[in-house]
């Protein structure tokens, strides 16, 4: 379970980095989130360039204001807080985009509250946040997750969150939950994919599951043997066939997807493919310090083989 609770624990900080910047892309009408609800909505809101930043931003800032955060203008429609919403996801405002969202933590529309489930974790993961609040955000966000999938069974984005954040709940809770809860995960995820073959991080994910199944320990296997009569497993046949799949539905959209490839294919003894794949992750374009460490590793595993 190490290397899917590490791709959990990484992704969505503040800022461009790592899988955050892959989700961000999604938000911004990316291949990876193409087609679904609410991606249109910040693909306009983009093309006003200034006219969004200029008007509607700053109205909703002036509003913010007046009304000392406590409640959002009664004016605004849905359509409206989840423009603004997206424009500061996509602007990496972790801090903004929360306040604005959880004025909205009774609203009945799952857009809003897988966002809000969202938000809460990306506020979770700032390095400012006292553990305390880490905790408490780590709940709420799984309680935003189930209430949005509550309203709308058929909203991807509510699976892929719900099933992020409750691999983020194991975290406090032992590896005993953690295990327990990883076949509702991961069918989490398999229900996101169903409803957007095309979301390539929620693939990823998948793979990651697979492939931490594939190499885990005798230890956890003891502890997952007993708590279901048949454990999950994986292969990492099956781990290949996922990270192929996301990077199909998004060529190279993240440095870790080619990283997962190249070790893969090392767990199967393909060293010609395992070289392929460890050399595009090895030189892939380095913007964050996760590309970095995954450049580090590539780098590493070339030199073994």
């Amino acid at each position: 379970m190490a290397a899917l609770m590490a791709a959990l624990a990484r992704p969505f900080r503040r800022g461009p980095a790592g899988l955050g910047t892959a989700l961000r892309r999604e938000a911004m009408g990316g291949p990876c989130g193409r087609g679904r609800p609410g991606t249109q909505v910040l693909r306009k809101s983009l093309q006003k360039g200034l006219v969004l930043s200029a008007g509607s931003f700053l109205v909703y800032e002036a509003q913010k204001l007046i009304s000392g955060f406590a409640e959002v203008h009664a004016s605004f429609k849905v359509e409206d807080v989840i423009e603004q919403a997206d424009y500061l996801y996509g602007s990496g405002e972790t801090e903004k985009l929360y306040r604005l969202l959880v004025q909205h933590k009774n609203s009945d529309d799952a857009e809003l509250l897988w966002r809000l489930a969202r938000s809460s974790r990306d506020l979770a993961q700032l390095g400012s946040t006292s553990a305390e609040e880490k905790r408490q955000l780590t709940y709420d966000s799984l309680e935003y997750a189930k209430k949005a999938l509550e309203k709308n069974e058929a909203n991807f984005a509510a699976h892929k969150w719900y099933g992020i954040c409750l691999s983020d709940v194991g975290d406090y809770e032992g590896i005993k939950t953690k295990i327990g809860n990883a076949i509702i995960i991961k069918e989490h995820f398999q229900r996101a994919v169903e409803l957007n073959p095309k979301d390539a991080t929620t693939i990823h994910l998948i793979g990651v599951w697979c492939y931490s199944f594939a190499e885990m320990p005798w230890y956890q296997r003891k502890i997952a043997a007993t708590l279901f009569a048949t454990p999950p497993t994986s292969t990492f046949q099956e781990a290949l066939r996922y990270f192929h799949m996301a990077e199909e539905a998004d060529p190279n959209f993240y440095s870790k997807n080619l990283l997962f490839l190249g070790k893969t294919y090392l767990k199967l003894n393909n060293k010609k493919m395992a070289l392929l794949w460890l050399s595009k992750a090895k030189e892939y374009p380095a913007q964050t310090e996760e590309d970095k460490q995954v450049q580090k590793e590539a780098l590493e595993l070339l030199n073994s083989i």
